[in-house]
């Protein structure tokens, strides 16, 4: 051992000397790129000349060493600054440098220098180049994040280093998104391979924000000639293109088919109590669009009181404005059905009139109870924001909450009418009044609970109603035509009519709105059902039962 020891000591000493050497030279090399750059090259920043300024912030780009980044970031937080004589300054804290030099000033001069002003565009230019330098950084989080920012504004100018990241990247997710962002910035490439292998990644990427770097491939210039000089380019180009018509497709169809069920949910929830009153009593009652009102308004008030009272609750008042909006509505019903309804059975002309005059007096009484503004119900944190399912489709969690509740609410209604004593009686009295009451069957006191029960599921329509917009005293008025009209459409008493005439109308009126506008598209709607009850009045579901007969 002790003889060999001078040869392992000899190699150390070797390995040691070579060390010391490499990280001097590295030394002197940092040292010098990081103070590459000279007075020249910083001055225009401090001018009022805009594209002397851009002139310069793309030579630091080029310059890609550590001094340019350091100068770029100051840049993005607004911490240079520019003397009376020239001299661009880089401040942090009390204590200033030369941009140029890297050296202290004195604060004399540090004290005088004024902020150096960037406009919007020179200002994202300067975002992208500082993400396009971190792109070399060791940590991949820091890379990733650089990237992200990157393919949100892609700046031909950081193709350069785009190249470099490319080449060095080894994570195998980042490669490829580096791949998209490269092919975004080399779309103006003078070779023509280049042009053709960026415009197949952009192409397959199936993103609709490439549109905008697609379309001027196949575009003309004012003089009739293509942009694009490659016909190769532009077929790629034309192939994206019309691949991205097939995804804006799906998705314009995809939401037009969610508006229709959103907005026949909503009618769904407004036509389902009306289906019951009018189809067992035979009441056009032209104050249930109130009793969504009320409803809302009920929602408005417990929304109130957790504000108050339960604030940390506050996301789950749904839960108590439910059965609030339920009991309020079935209330209000039950008292103007004991007072005025009961005594207008059999007269269908004074029941309108007056029925008319009731919803008036509702309006009234709630605009002098809460004023005569809309008053604004939140949502809770679970109902706000949305589910991304396609581009250009996010579905507001607020319209999924109320399209399920409306299918519940109808479950809820069918198991009332089809499962229970309560439900058997109606059933009984809307087939056949008299003979009901022949077996016993207290027909006053049905109807009563029977339109106490529309009334609430009304009010449980207003309940929902008050998730997607503001609550109003004459809310109800907006849904009362609508209702009608699904109802008439389903057939009269019928659930499932109900339903389905419901979200055909909401479908129906969605997909002509595209091509002919809200107004059009309600009167279209109006003259289609006034045609299909020509030549089926019993509506899609016949009521069955003597009373059908007659």
């Amino acid at each position: 051992m002790a003889l060999s020891f001078p040869r392992y000591a000899r190699l150390g000493l070797r390995r040691a000397i070579a060390s010391v050497t490499l990280c001097m030279t590295l030394f002197a090399t940092f040292t010098t790129a990081a103070h590459a750059l000279e007075a020249a090259d910083v001055a225009p920043l401090g001018g009022d000349d805009f594209d002397a300024k851009s002139a310069a912030v793309d030579k630091l780009i080029a310059l890609h060493d550590a001094a340019s980044l350091a100068l770029l970031k100051a840049l993005a937080e607004d911490n240079v600054s520019a003397t009376d004589a020239g001299e661009v300054l880089v401040t942090d804290g009390d204590a200033a440098r030369d941009a140029a030099t890297g050296k202290p000033v004195a604060a004399d001069v540090a004290s005088s220098a004024q902020p150096i002003t960037l406009n919007n565009l020179l200002r994202s230019k300067v975002a992208g180049a500082v993400s396009g330098l971190q792109l070399a950084s060791p940590d991949l989080a820091t890379r990733r994040a650089a990237i992200a920012e990157l393919l949100k504004n892609p700046d031909p100018s950081m193709k350069p280093m785009i190249d470099a990241a490319r080449a060095k990247e080894t994570d195998a997710a980042l490669k490829r998104r580096l791949d998209t962002l490269w092919a975004m910035t080399a779309l103006r490439d003078p070779n023509a391979a280049t042009r053709l292998e960026a415009t197949r990644l952009v192409a397959a990427r199936h993103d609709l924000d490439m549109y905008e770097l697609l379309r001027p491939l196949v575009a003309k210039n004012a003089s009739g000639a293509f942009n694009e000089p490659d016909a190769d380019v532009r077929a790629v180009a034309q192939q994206g293109i019309d691949a991205l018509d097939s995804i804006q497709r799906r998705s314009e169809i995809a939401g037009t088919l969610f508006a229709g069920l959103s907005l026949g949910s909503v009618l769904l929830l407004a036509a389902l109590g009306l289906a019951i009153t009018y189809g067992l009593i035979g009441v056009i009652n032209m104050a249930h669009g109130e009793f969504l009102m009320i409803g809302a308004y009920a929602t408005y008030v417990v929304q109130t009181l957790f504000q108050r009272y339960a604030p940390g609750a506050f996301d789950w008042y749904p839960l108590l404005a439910i059965p609030a909006s339920f009991v309020a509505a079935a209330l209000v019903g039950a008292v103007i059905e004991r007072l005025v309804i009961r005594h207008l059975y059999g007269r269908p002309l004074e029941t309108l009139l007056t029925t008319f005059g009731i919803s008036l007096i509702l309006i009234q009484a709630t605009r002098m109870i809460f004023g005569a503004q809309n008053v604004q119900v939140e949502n809770p944190a679970w109902m706000s924001g949305g589910v991304t399912v396609m581009q250009n489709l996010i579905l507001p969690y607020n319209r999924l909450a109320i399209l399920a509740f409306a299918l519940i609410v109808v479950g809820i209604a069918w198991t009332v009418l089809t499962k229970t004593r309560l439900g058997l009686f109606v059933r009984a009295v809307t087939q056949n009044r008299r003979m009901a009451a022949c077996v016993g069957v207290r027909t006053a006191r049905v109807d009563a609970w029977a339109f106490a029960f529309g009334a609430g599921i009304a009010g449980l329509g207003g309940c929902a109603l008050s998730q997607i917009g503001n609550v109003g005293p004459d809310l109800g008025q907006s849904y009362i035509i609508d209702s009608f009209m699904a109802v008439v459409l389903g057939g009269v008493g019928q659930i499932a009519g109900t339903v389905i005439g419901g979200f055909g109308l909401g479908l129906v009126s969605k997909a002509i709105e595209p091509f002919w506008g809200a107004v059009l598209a309600k009167i279209a709607v109006l003259v289609l059902i006034v045609l299909f009850i020509q030549k089926r009045p019993q509506g899609l579901f016949a009521l069955k039962g003597r009373s059908a007969e007659v």
